[in-house]
C-alpha cells in the first residue's frame, strides 16, 4: 500500500453531534481530540510507505489506533471492532459515523512497517514532542527509572522439552523446504517421537528413563546434523535458521565422551545470557531476581516526577532478561539526550548505580544520579574495630596510601578488578604489616600484607561522596520521590498487560512496551487537563486503623 495525502482531519459534523449526544460529559478520547488534536501526522511515517500503489489507511490513524488499543489492552480484532462501533473512537479518528473501518490485519501490517523501518520509538517520540510544544514537558528537572521482568510469549520448557522441541521444530521446517530429502534420511521411529509437540506430560517420569530418552534425542539430532553436513545434502539446508538453532542447542546440552553422546550436567552449562530458552524465540532468556524466576525480557521505564506537571514516561528500554540494570543507564541517557529531555536529577535504585556511572552521568550528560550505593562489603567494614578502606589516607598526586597506623604503601600499580574494569592495586610492605600490633584489625592473612583495590580517582571520590550523602536525612527526603515509579511499573505490568510479551522477539516486545508507554502518557495528560488529582499510595483498611489510633 502507498501513502496517500493526508485528508482533512476535522471531526465530521454528524459524528461530533452523535458522539456528544452519547457522551454529554465527553470521554477520554473525545477530550484528547479536543485538547491535543490528531496527535500524529502522516508525515511522521511517510518514509515507511511507498509513494505509488493502492492507497493505505491514513498512517496517523493507525498510529493513534495502536496507542488507543494498548490503552485498553485490546487485541487487534477488538481494536478494529472499536473503530467500527464506538462513537468516541470515531470522534478521535475523524471518521464518518457510517465508516466501516478496516480489517484487523492492517494493524499487524502497520507494526511490521514500524519494525522494518526501526521506527517503533516514533509512537512515543512524536507524542513527547507534542507535549513539549504544549509546555507539559521539558528537559532538566527530576526523573526516575525502574525496571520489571517480562515473561516471553513462549511455552515454559524444561531441559528435555527444549531439546525435543528444538528437534521437532527443525524437522517441521525441513519437511517444508526439503520434504523428499528428509524422507530419505529419517528413521521410522522419528515420526512417533517428533511428530507431535514435545510435552512433559507424555515423557517418562523416572530419572533414569529421562536420561536415556535425552541421550536418544541427542543421538537423533546428531544423526540429522551429520546428514545435513553430508555432500549429498542440498547446500541451502545448512543456512536454514532452524538448523542453526539445532546446532546451538545440541552444543549447550550435550557433549561427546569416548565417542558417545552424553547429557550435560547443569554445572557445565554456558552462561544464561547464551542459553537458548526456546527454539521459537531466540531472544528469550532465563533469569531470576529476589526469588522471581522467568524466561523473557526486562523493561526499563523512565518518567518525569515534577509536582507542577503530569508524570510522563520519557524513555522505554527493553533488554534481555540477563542484562544487569546498570548496563541500561547509558542507553537511557543517550535516548533522553537525543530528545532534549535529560534530567538534572535522576533517581534510581542501587541496581543502576556504580562508581563509573556516577562519573559518566555527571561529566558526560550533566546528570546527578541519586540512589543508594552499595556499601563496602569487606569484613573490615562490617567489624567496628577493624580498619576499613575508608580509613586509609590517599595521596593521589604522590600515588601513596597511608594506613591508620601511619605506615605508607610501597606498591601502586594499575590493574583490572574482578570484573575487568580499570582499578588501582595498592600494597603495603610485608615486613611492616608482619610486625604491626594492629594486624588482626587489618587482615586475616597469616603471611600476606594488607592490599587495597581502588577505583580510579574520579570514581573513588564520587563513590565516597555518594556513600556519605546517603547517610543524611536530606538524601532520604530526596530519594522518597523514586518510589512513585513503582506505581507506573504496576500500571504497565498489570493494568495494561506489559508483564507478558504479546509477540515473539525483542524488537516486537519493545514495540509493545513503547505503545504501552505512549498509551499511559495519553491517559495521564487527559487526566491532568481534566484536573484529576494524582492517585496516592493505597493504604489497606487494616493499616488505616494504626493511623486512626
Amino acid at each position: 500500500m502507498s501513502l496517500c495525502p493526508q485528508s482533512n482531519v476535522a471531526v465530521p459534523d454528524e459524528t461530533a453531534r452523535v458522539a456528544r449526544a452519547a457522551f454529554p460529559k465527553g470521554s477520554r478520547y473525545m477530550r484528547m481530540r479536543d485538547e491535543l488534536g490528531p496527535v500524529f501526522a502522516d508525515e511522521d511515517f511517510a518514509d515507511l510507505f511507498p509513494r505509488r500503489g493502492q492507497p493505505a489507511v491514513a498512517p496517523w490513524r493507525l498510529a493513534l489506533v495502536t496507542v488507543m488499543q494498548f490503552a485498553e489492552n485490546l487485541t487487534d480484532r477488538q481494536a478494529a471492532d472499536a473503530v467500527r462501533a464506538r462513537l468516541d473512537w470515531k470522534y478521535a479518528l475523524s471518521l464518518d459515523i457510517e465508516d466501516s473501518g478496516f480489517d484487523f490485519s492492517v494493524l499487524s501490517e502497520f507494526r511490521g512497517r514500524l519494525l522494518g523501518g526501526s521506527a517503533e520509538d516514533r509512537l512515543l517520540g512524536r507524542m513527547l514532542e507534542l507535549f513539549q510544544g504544549r509546555g507539559l514537558l521539558e528537559g532538566g528537572g527530576r526523573q526516575r527509572t525502574d525496571a520489571t521482568h517480562v515473561v516471553g510469549a513462549v511455552r515454559e520448557l524444561n531441559r528435555l522439552e527444549i531439546v525435543g522441541e528444538t528437534l521437532h521444530a527443525a524437522l517441521n521446517v525441513l519437511a517444508q523446504v526439503a520434504p523428499a530429502w528428509l524422507r530419505d534420511h529419517v528413521d521410522a521411529g522419528w515420526f512417533e517421537r517428533y511428530g507431535e509437540r514435545f510435552s512433559d506430560y507424555r515423557l517418562p517420569k523416572p530419572y533414569a528413563e529421562r536420561i536415556e530418552l535425552s541421550e536418544l534425542v541427542g543421538r537423533d539430532g546428531m544423526t540429522l546434523l551429520d546428514a545435513l553436513c553430508s555432500p549429498d545434502a542440498p547446500d541451502y539446508l545448512s543456512v536454514v535458521p532452524a538448523v542453526d538453532v539445532l546446532r546451538r542447542v545440541w552444543v549447550q546440552h550435550f557433549y561427546v565422551d569416548a565417542d558417545r553422546l552424553r547429557w550435560r550436567e547443569q554445572k557445565s552449562f554456558p552462561p544464561s545470557a547464551l542459553m537458548v530458552a526456546s527454539p521459537y524465540d531466540l531472544d528469550v532468556r532465563y533469569s531470576q531476581k529476589r526469588g522471581t524466576e522467568w524466561k523473557g525480557f526486562k523493561v526499563h521505564l523512565t518518567e518525569t516526577c515534577e509536582p507542577n506537571r503530569p508524570n510522563l514516561i520519557t524513555h522505554v528500554a527493553t533488554t534481555a532478561a540477563t542484562d544487569q540494570d546498570v548496563t541500561a543507564l547509558e542507553g537511557i541517557h543517550d535516548g533522553l539526550e537525543a530528545k532534549g529531555l535529560l534530567p538534572s536529577e535522576h533517581l534510581a535504585d542501587g541496581a543502576y548505580l556504580s562508581a563509573a556511572e556516577l562519573v559518566k552521568s555527571r561529566d558526560r550528560y550533566g546528570v546527578e544520579m541519586v540512589g543508594p550505593m552499595r556499601v563496602d562489603a569487606s569484613w573490615q567494614a562490617a567489624d567496628p574495630d577493624a580498619f576499613e578502606a575508608a580509613q586509609f589516607v590517599i595521596d593521589w598526586e604522590a600515588e601513596q596510601v597511608t594506613c591508620p597506623m601511619g605506615e605508607e604503601s610501597y606498591k601502586w600499580s594499575p590493574s583490572r578488578g574482578r570484573r575487568g574494569k580499570p582499578s588501582l592495586h595498592v600494597q603495603f610492605p610485608k615486613r611492616a604489616c608482619g610486625a604491626c600490633d594492629a594486624r588482626p584489625r587489618c587482615t586475616r592473612s597469616a603471611s600476606s600484607p594488607r592490599a587495597l583495590e581502588l577505583h580510579p580517582r574520579a570514581e573513588h571520590e564520587a563513590l565516597g561522596a555518594a556513600r556519605e550523602r546517603q547517610r543524611t536525612a536530606e538524601f532520604k527526603e530526596r530519594y522518597k520521590a523514586r518510589s512513585g515509579v513503582e506505581g507506573t511499573i504496576s500500571e504497565a505490568a498489570f493494568a495494561l498487560g506489559a508483564r507478558r510479551a504479546r509477540y515473539r522477539g525483542l524488537p516486537k516486545t519493545h514495540l509493545q512496551h513503547v505503545a504501552t508507554a505512549a498509551a499511559m502518557n495519553l491517559k495521564r495528560v487527559v487526566a491532568w487537563l481534566d484536573g484529576v488529582p494524582r492517585s496516592g499510595t493505597r493504604v489497606s483498611h487494616f493499616a488505616r486503623l494504626a493511623v486512626a489510633a
